[in-house]
């Protein structure tokens, strides 16, 4: 390969992170550079763009929880915005054709059911990408937005699927041998370990067991790799999997974007075209903040998922590139969405750096909410009767929990991020709650009592504890506070912030910490 293709997209990202804009833009304006330069999209291009976008399927799959898309929010959100968007989208563009278009002229209804279909996504790279900067893809609003971007996901792999046209073979239905095989695959997964074998494995289910043995019996591969990394989900080192193939997905795509650049230079038209199409965006997001709000979710909620949906979407591109090479669409289609959704990028991430005072601006306007007709996870937080509370019910939370009920009687409420765990350990007889400490969502839905004399910091993440003593701190909390961490040098900053009690996790087990919560004495120093 010629080294223009390394270098050119490595130049496009440097000048796109300089001023602030995901690297994506970059690569497209890197593909649209090599083609004024006279390069081609080469086979090997081609062969590092399609495995970037089945490995991306495969990573969404091992996130994919089901109990989440079968909340209404989520899969009702998500289809009710597609079918309105895509209607809404045909007629502007209907619009566009009779205020005389040329690209247009001879559109019919299919070419803009077909583009409106495209400019209905959300960008799952970039809205993630977004929430992991902010560490809130755990957040309400981050769970809403990434289920959201699944529904839309599936939706394009079916189109996918159904777009060839061609029936399965009759041996698809032995893919049903995937679902009682699933334990033996999560095994292997935990039995491979770390390093090089966990990035291969991934590799070998994600293109053979996935792509390969679905291509095999007729049916999408991109499907299939979806349906193997769900298969995966449960499991515990799903995860794992998918932080350790998230570089290597990252780097295939970005020979997809710069591949779409490659297909045709962009004209005056084209980008007047993308400057037309970028306009509707904010009707885009209006729309999701009107669906999320017929949910009962509140203001906030509704405003900061919308604006992280607030973008096209590179599984757009996907779609008009499968449109295009089946003749539905013409290449000069593809420039245009491929500018219209660098254009979103932009204008996307202007936004949500502006989120906080946005979201203040907009809830001046917003009508009020009767808190008591909310939808269950996003009412305020009322802690009862407790008497302490313990933030984070790993070993040592649970530990602490069964420590200050059982020898002190007194009414614990913990507090827990996973909602699996949270069921479990309500079936279990534990007073639980689910949220995130770490989230600045959960303590303005925190209605903290003066009840509450001690509050246990036991989640797994220094930064999440350093984080919720910063809040208690600034509610003026009079109450006792101990908190577990990992590492030596943490134990200082945290007494210094406040903190009148700090545990080594490695040296004391939670009925200590739960111990030390109801000292008296605040001067004892933290044994190590």
């Amino acid at each position: 390969m010629e080294p223009a293709y390394l270098l050119v997209p490595f130049l496009g990202g440097l000048a796109a992170m300089a001023i602030r804009l995901p690297p994506l833009v970059g690569f497209l304006g890197a593909g649209f550079a090599l083609n004024a330069m006279g390069y081609e999209i080469t086979p090997e291009l081609s062969t590092i763009a399609d495995l970037g976008v089945t490995l991306l399927l495969f990573t969404i799959g091992l996130k994919l929880n089901i109990r989440t898309l079968l909340r209404g929010e989520v899969w009702g959100g998500a289809t009710i915005h597609m079918l309105a968007s895509t209607g809404f989208l045909v007629a502007f563009l209907a619009l566009l054709k009779f205020a005389g278009l040329s690209m247009l002229h001879e559109a019919g209804w299919t070419t803009f059911a077909l583009l409106a279909f495209a400019l209905s996504f959300s960008s799952t790279v970039f809205a993630v990408k977004i929430l992991e900067e902010r560490s809130e893809t755990r957040s309400l609003y981050g769970r809403l937005a990434i289920g959201v971007l699944i529904m839309q996901d599936i939706f394009a792999v079916v189109f996918l699927t159904a777009s060839t046209g061609d029936l399965p073979s009759p041996w698809a239905a032995g893919l049903l041998l995937l679902i009682p095989a699933a334990p033996l695959l999560r095994n292997l997964l935990v039995r491979v370990g770390h390093g090089e074998m966990q990035i291969l494995f991934g590799v070998v289910l994600a293109l053979v067991v996935g792509y390969a043995l679905f291509e095999q019996v007729g049916i999408k591969g991109d499907l299939g790799a979806l349906i193997v990394g769900m298969l995966l989900a449960p499991h515990p080192a799903a995860n794992g999997l998918s932080k350790a193939l998230f570089n290597l997905k990252e780097l295939f795509l970005v020979g997809f974007f710069v591949s779409i650049g490659l297909t045709a230079l962009p004209t005056w038209e084209t980008v007047g075209v993308a400057l037309l199409l970028v306009v509707v965006l904010p009707l885009k997001s209006a729309l999701f903040m009107v669906i999320f709000s017929g949910f009962k979710l509140r203001h906030r909620t509704s405003f900061l998922a919308s604006l992280s949906l607030s973008n096209f979407s590179e599984f757009g591109l996907i779609v008009a590139v499968l449109a295009a090479s089946q003749g539905w669409l013409d290449d000069e289609w593809l420039v245009t969405l491929s500018l219209t959704v660098a254009l979103s990028f932009a204008l996307a991430a202007l936004l949500n750096a502006r989120s906080s005072p946005l979201l203040r601006r907009a809830q001046r306007h917003l009508p009020d909410q009767d808190l008591t007709k909310l939808h269950p996870a996003d009412r305020p937080i009322d802690l009862g009767d407790a008497g302490a509370v313990v933030l984070g019910m790993g070993r040592v939370g649970r530990g602490a929990y069964d420590r200050l009920s059982q020898a002190y009687g007194m009414r614990v409420l913990g507090v827990e991020a996973d909602e699996t765990k949270v069921a479990q350990l309500r079936a279990k007889g534990y007073t639980v709650v689910e949220g995130d400490a770490a989230d600045p969502d959960f303590w303005e839905r925190l209605e903290l009592s003066d009840r509450v004399e001690h509050v246990i910091l036991a989640m797994p993440h220094h930064a999440g504890n350093v984080f919720a003593l910063d809040q208690l701190q600034g509610s003026s909390f009079q109450g006792r506070i101990a908190a577990v961490v990992k590492h030596l040098d943490e134990i200082e900053p945290l007494r210094r912030q406040g903190a009148q009690a700090v545990f080594n996790l490695y040296d004391e087990a939670g009925s200590a910490v739960a111990d030390s919560a109801m000292k008296a004495d605040d001067t004892e120093p933290p044994r190590s």
